[in-house]
């Protein structure tokens, strides 16, 4: 993959519908595998732009993490909580079937170094079927791979939507529930609007009835209620 396009970090996860991903493979750094690796598998996941497309059904695929960010990602949960502090000057993601998921390949370049291009992202795509083909070799032929957690039984859902259903249930309306899934995605007031197919106004109305009834009255206080919600 280097010869296709140069980057430093990777990160490879196997991503699934309703349960957390399992680890594969990474050459994060010992001291800095909590806050990246970690974090990530724990919760941060669940915000992540990039498991997001995958939910959506998003396969087969290169995509720059900006490609899929919402409008503030810089202002979201996600990034202030997890991604400034990984040190990543930018994601290249490439997602490729794997069972009833997807291989996910977190590939970064860092700081000091310059943003994938649209060359980048092309060349990776056209190479998809190759990585895709040789991921699944890879597995076929009995190499490390995901590990299969809770196999002989059921595991529970942990995708943001359930979880979020979970953490307003009984409090929040549906709406407000898809209100709030979207502002912890770092969408602007503007974005969940034409997300929703609702008036500005009324996404106003919804955040203001959301931080009354958690008691809360910042977004990071959202995020703070969200995560107890989802470790608990």
């Amino acid at each position: 993959m280097r010869s296709v396009v140069p980057f430093n970090g990777a990160f490879i996860t196997h991503l699934h519908q309703n349960r957390p991903p399992d680890h594969v493979y990474d050459n994060v750094r010992a001291e800095r595998h909590r806050d990246v690796v970690d974090q990530y598998l724990d919760t941060a996941y669940l915000l992540d732009p990039v498991y997001d497309a995958f939910l959506s059904g998003r396969s087969n695929c290169a995509m720059r993490l900006r490609d899929v960010a919402p409008d503030q990602f810089m202002r979201s949960t996600y990034y202030r909580r997890y991604y400034q502090n990984i040190a990543l000057r930018d994601e290249m993601a490439i997602l490729v079937p794997q069972g009833n998921g997807a291989i996910f390949y977190s590939l970064g370049r860092l700081r000091d170094e310059p943003r994938f291009s649209a060359r980048s992202v092309r060349a990776f795509q056209d190479e998809v079927g190759i990585i895709a083909a040789l991921t699944r070799k890879h597995f076929e032929r009995g190499h490390v791979g995901p590990i299969q957690s809770g196999a002989d039984s059921p595991s529970p859902d942990r995708t943001l939507t359930a979880a979020l259903d979970a953490f307003g249930e009984n409090i929040l309306t549906a709406r407000e529930r898809e209100v709030a899934t979207l502002i912890l995605k770092g969408h602007s007031s503007a974005s969940v609007s034409t997300m929703a197919g609702i008036a500005v106004g009324t996404v106003k109305i919804h955040r203001k009835n959301i931080y009354r009834k958690l008691s809360i009255s910042s977004q990071s206080e959202l995020l703070s209620n969200f995560l107890r919600s989802v470790l608990s």
